[in-house]
């Protein structure tokens, strides 16, 4: 067995699926003993309480009057560096290419050809940012120089490539979900607070950016209330939320739309859903749908981008094209009134959710990853989901 690596691991540490991803790795790699260096502004909210063979290290910006904006970049690329040096570290895996993957560029550049960088990609750094023509050189920069490079989504790396001009490998990895935490909870007395027993749950989690749709959201429901006794729950905070309450206000929903915020036990709360809606229109992955999956939670949503890798249409979940809340709001009905269907739908996500991105699995393929750009040679066991 190989030896056991030093990793720095640097993210968006606030809400956002990055983020998510990246700590719950982090999480992951240090159970099989690694030992794992945050460098991050602030500590990642899923990391919680003390783990062991887990560092946090905070990066601090210099507040220098001459600077009209705090060089945050270039704070973190000499925290990576710094902490390289100091904890010996084996390689930085970085999250979102910018600034992250430029910063590891520069850490890199002052430790040596010794310290090795992995960049995932997660989205928006390339369907957003790569669209910036005075940021695509950058991003190009970042990635070529990186020692191996992943992505979340087949769709995503074909957008890398069409945007960028990239012809370095991009290998796929999937986001996941630990299966320890990811299941269907009993969570029949605090359903009782949201819906009637013969009424039905919509839910929808986000940041609430337009490029969620979240108006869709609403007219997906005004339509399925209309012959489904149901009530939506809106999971998250953001931009558009003024525009939704003003919109369930027009549409008189007041009384069945619940608000309830941020919420970090996401497992917990995503167990009261009948059926989760996500009709964006930009979605690299779709990380959500994935969490909802595990839960056994059928989602109804769009075909943008990643999603259907995830969402397999007529089994785990129906597909429409972003815009059509028509279909949309048909195939909801159908889950929701046909309980054979909706209990096939169930169990397929479960299988789906256990079997194709087990954290078992993905974290195996990050490990093939590390020690491939190491030059070290691995007897790591089959990648398969264990019970």
């Amino acid at each position: 067995m190989a030896r056991k690596l030093k990793i720095g691991i640097t993210c968006y540490p606030t809400l956002g699926g990055s983020g998510v991803v990246a700590t719950e790795l982090g999480k992951l790699l240090a159970e099989r003993g690694h030992e794992i260096h945050f460098i991050t502004h602030s500590i990642p909210f899923r990391l919680g309480k003390f783990h062991k063979n887990i560092f946090y290290h905070e990066v601090e910006v210099n507040d220098y009057y001459v600077f009209r904006y705090p060089p945050y970049d270039l704070a973190l690329a000499s925290k990576m560096a710094q902490v390289a040096k100091m904890q010996q570290l084996d390689l930085l895996h970085v999250h979102y290419a910018v600034p992250h993957a430029v910063c590891a560029y520069l850490a890199k550049q002052m430790n040596g050809d010794g310290l090795k960088t992995v960049t995932t990609l997660h989205g928006t750094d390339i369907t957003v940012l790569a669209q910036d023509e005075s940021l695509k050189d950058l991003i190009r920069l970042a990635i070529h120089q990186s020692d191996a490079v992943t992505a979340v989504s087949n769709d995503l790396i074909q957008e890398t490539r069409q945007l960028l001009d990239i012809t370095t490998p991009i290998e796929l990895t999937y986001n996941f979900v630990d299966k320890r935490i990811y299941y269907p909870r009993d969570v029949t007395s605090l359903r009782s607070d949201f819906a009637e027993p013969n009424e039905k749950i919509l839910m929808h989690i986000s940041n609430f950016r337009p490029v969620k749709r979240v108006g869709d959201v609403v007219d997906i429901f005004a339509r399925v209330s209309q012959k489904v006794p149901s009530k939506l729950l809106l999971v998250g905070e953001g931009p558009e939320q003024s525009k939704m309450q003003c919109k369930i206000r027009q549409l008189g929903l007041e009384d069945r739309v619940h608000f309830l915020g941020k919420q970090d036990d996401v497992a917990q709360v995503i167990s009261l859903a009948d059926v989760l809606l996500l009709p964006s229109e930009k979605e690299s992955f779709g990380l959500v749908a994935l969490e909802a999956m595990a839960c056994g939670v059928p989602t109804v949503g769009s075909t943008a981008g990643g999603i259907p890798e995830l969402v397999t249409h007529g089994e785990t979940g129906f597909l429409s094209q972003v815009g059509d809340v028509e279909d949309m709001a048909h195939n909801v009905e159908r889950l929701l009134l046909d309980e054979k269907l909706h209990e096939r739908f169930r169990q397929a996500c479960m299988f789906r959710a256990r079997n194709e991105f087990c954290n078992d699995i993905i974290t195996t393929q990050y490990e093939h990853i590390y020690y491939g750009v190491l030059g070290i040679e691995a007897d790591l066991p089959v990648a398969v989901c264990t019970e």
